[in-house]
């Protein structure tokens, strides 16, 4: 059975909504253009944009603590920087986030919105050429930043065992692919896959955390995603990181192919 891709997203700020692109061209070492490339920083947070370096997600909003997030749908234009968050269907904010003072309305945005559920004030920050994404590095690694992919059978099985639909999205993930059995991409581990006209190395199962566990449609918490995956499989894994050892374009409807 051919192996293809079934959608690909972006997640220009953390804990925010994808993106769903068409196609990307993927760099080797980095991750997708634009990925994670912003957060909004807690007040405690300690990050220095000319010394970057990984921090958990606990430093940042996030969907596993604050799930009013997912009411907000955001759209990030790659050539201006702009981003532009929906609420409703009604545009509740524009703002460049390429200037200081578009980041500061942004930040001020995000104080407002989860005033009484998040401390202030919160801030928009970045990096150039660093991601604010989940993963740390992996040791069998040579980068620091990964593609994430995940098989649709593989949340198919899990709809079985938990008896409810699952939306992909709740994973976050950048690929979705179909075409493997449930759990066979657990199999490509340390082996490299060509996806489109990029070739890329598996480096590790994602392990699953209560992010998962928000509707990204409603925004509430109705599925205990990790708990069905214990009980139902003995673990909390749903897809892989990959890194990308020789860029290309990737589009969807384009082949997978383990090698």
């Amino acid at each position: 059975m051919t192996i293809t891709i079934s959608a690909i997203y972006r997640y220009p700020v953390k804990g925010l909504s994808p993106e769903k692109l068409q196609s990307v061209a993927l760099i080797p070492g980095r991750c997708l253009p634009h990925d994670r490339r912003f957060a909004i920083a807690l007040p405690s947070t300690r990050f220095d944009p000319e010394r970057p370096e990984w921090l958990s997600k606990t430093h940042f909003v996030m969907l596993m603590r604050d799930e009013k997030l997912a009411q907000l749908q955001t759209r990030f234009d790659g050539d201006t920087d702009e981003l532009r968050v929906e609420r409703g269907g009604t545009t509740v904010l524009r703002e460049s986030l390429a200037e200081a003072a578009g980041q500061r309305r942004a930040g001020a945005f995000f104080d407002e919105f989860l005033a009484g559920e998040v401390e202030g004030p919160l801030r928009v920050v970045e990096a150039p050429g660093h991601a604010f994404a989940d993963a740390r590095r992996k040791p069998n690694a040579t980068a620091d930043q990964y593609v994430s992919l995940i098989n649709l059978a593989s949340i198919a099985a899990l709809e079985q065992t938990i008896g409810a639909p699952v939306a992909p999205l709740r994973f976050r993930a950048n690929v979705y692919f179909e075409g493997v059995p449930a759990w066979g991409e657990l199999d490509w581990l340390g082996r490299e896959i060509a996806v489109g006209a990029a070739r890329l190395r598996v480096v590790s199962a994602i392990t699953r955390c209560a992010a998962t566990q928000v509707n990204p449609a409603t925004a509430t918490r109705d599925l205990d995603i990790v708990g069905a995956l214990q009980r139902g499989f003995g673990h909390n894994l749903m897809g892989i990181y990959a890194e990308v050892i020789e860029g290309g374009e990737i589009a969807a409807g384009d082949a997978i192919t383990v090698q």
